[in-house]
């Protein structure tokens, strides 16, 4: 009798798990879109959910878009000074906030803050039995708790990544003026002047697809954790690093289909 290798059951193991979970994501996602469709539509626990990610969120974006602002100016200035460039700095960071900027470092906060809230507020109601007790009174507990939330994350995503980018071009103007005493309507001429439809469709693009991914990962985590509260902590971690291996993911997706466009 051959005894078997326990490192090759381990692996075919963790294979096994891997397949089990890429399909009850699937079911996940297919679920949502169903659910997505049908009524009712809850829409106070929509706005609620919407007051709770988006507007909370406001004073962290804000701070960190109005630092990298400054910051990303300060690091630019020397490299284009060497170059006698330096009016091109405004150019640079319209460009930069715009098309990257904006959209990727908003979903990155937003995956630290809201994915791992959504985790743990669903993995806390799931191994509480809470989902379990709605059921039981006749409430769709998918369609008020994970529905509900990926819809507001996905819209508070896509607002917070142009009032980051809003903010981030108010920190670049502040040091710029600072330096170089330039007036507003002459810095957001040239920061815009070589951002273009497919640069602003591309931003929203990637805003509308990060907030729907943070939505759905921490929704999919939290309502299937299991393991009480360890299991907890695990769907809120869990939700925080798919969600960014994800963004990352997608942004190389979305920049290559760009860069495709725009020299076709």
């Amino acid at each position: 009798m051959t005894r078997r290798n326990p490192r090759k059951y381990i692996f075919s193991r963790n294979i096994d798990n891997f397949f089990i979970d890429v399909n009850d994501a699937y079911k996940f996602l297919i679920r949502f879109f169903k659910e997505f469709s049908k009524r009712p539509f809850h829409h106070q626990e929509l706005i609620r959910q919407s007051y709770e990610i988006g507007l909370k969120s406001l004073p962290l974006i804000t701070l960190t878009g109005f630092i990298v602002g400054i910051v990303f100016t300060k690091q630019s200035r020397p490299s284009l000074e060497s170059f006698g460039a330096t009016s091109w700095l405004p150019s640079l960071m319209g460009i930069a906030t715009v098309r990257a900027l904006g959209p990727l470092v908003t979903a990155l906060i937003s995956a630290g803050k809201v994915g791992s809230g959504i985790g743990a507020e669903l993995g806390s109601m799931r191994v509480t039995e809470q989902i379990d007790a709605m059921e039981v009174s006749a409430i769709n507990p998918f369609k008020y708790l994970v529905v509900t939330r990926v819809i507001a994350t996905t819209i508070s995503i896509f607002v917070l990544s142009l009032y980051y980018s809003f903010v981030g071009l108010i920190g670049a103007y502040i040091n710029i003026d600072g330096t170089e005493g330039i007036s507003v309507i002459s810095f957001l001429q040239d920061a815009f002047s070589s951002i273009g439809f497919l640069d602003i469709s591309t931003s929203i693009t990637k805003s509308i697809i990060y907030g729907f991914t943070i939505g759905i990962v921490g929704a999919y985590k939290g309502y299937n954790a299991t393991q009480g509260t360890r299991g907890v902590g695990r769907a809120a971690n869990q939700a925080v690093v798919l969600s960014i291996f994800l963004i990352f993911i997608e942004e190389l997706i979305i920049v290559q289909i760009a860069n495709f466009i725009r020299y076709f």
